[in-house]
């Protein structure tokens, strides 16, 4: 696990520091399966509602506007102990418009 590289938000009342474009960010959680599957059914309605998402622990927050498209990959190792991967990356959203025709 990587320590934050963040900057403090002028905004934040709680104190938490908010992850900001131009950084790198890496946390790591061990959790019951249970406490995992809540995190994933609110991370879904956040993706099948808007285009933006906000991940938030007690010392940070992460804001992100995400793009199209979502890849999904699924890693299944059966050797030994078995184990499922399941990851999700998301571009982030361009604010670039495309050029008019003349």
């Amino acid at each position: 696990m990587s320590e934050p590289d963040t900057e403090p938000s002028e905004t934040d009342t709680e104190d938490r520091t908010v992850i900001r474009t131009g950084r790198e960010f890496e946390q790591e959680y061990r959790l019951s399966a249970e406490e995992a599957g809540s995190f994933l059914v609110e991370l879904g309605e956040q993706l099948r509602d808007g285009d933006e998402l906000t991940i938030v622990d007690d010392e940070w927050e992460l804001p992100f506007a995400f793009g199209e498209p979502v890849t999904m990959e699924l890693d299944f190792d059966g050797v030994g102990e078995p184990e499922l991967e399941i990851e999700i990356e998301l571009p982030g959203r361009s604010d670039e418009k495309a050029p008019n025709v003349e």
